[in-house]
């Protein structure tokens, strides 16, 4: 398999795309959901929502943390989550700039 060469783009893609990865999978966005409408929770919560196994849930909280879309905070012996707004608005920044360039270009493609 080949390099990805992200060096070849901006910054920006490469955050878009770390961002847009974190969320390919839905146990992911699953989690993410679940954050959203709670104020925190630790992982034993998510477990308990989610049909997957501890370790499971723990190795998709890492990856939604190191892509900085969740944050955790150590309360006690438990990791208490919740969604970082600044990834969220940097999707929503970027998908915001498509939708405007596509607007503005009104094309028939395809």
């Amino acid at each position: 398999m080949g390099a990805t060469k992200t060096e070849h783009f901006t910054d920006k893609q490469n955050a878009v795309a770390a961002l847009a990865k974190a969320l390919g999978h839905p146990a992911r966005v699953a989690i993410v959901e679940y954050l959203l409408s709670v104020d925190s929770c630790i992982c034993g919560d998510i477990v308990n929502e989610l049909p997957l196994a501890q370790p499971t849930v723990s190795q998709h909280l890492k990856e939604l943390k190191s892509a900085g879309i969740i944050k955790g905070e150590i309360e006690g012996n438990a990791i208490c989550y919740c969604v970082d707004e600044t990834a969220i608005e940097k999707l929503q920044d970027y998908f915001a700039s498509v939708a405007a360039i596509l607007h503005k270009k009104k094309s028939n493609c395809c």
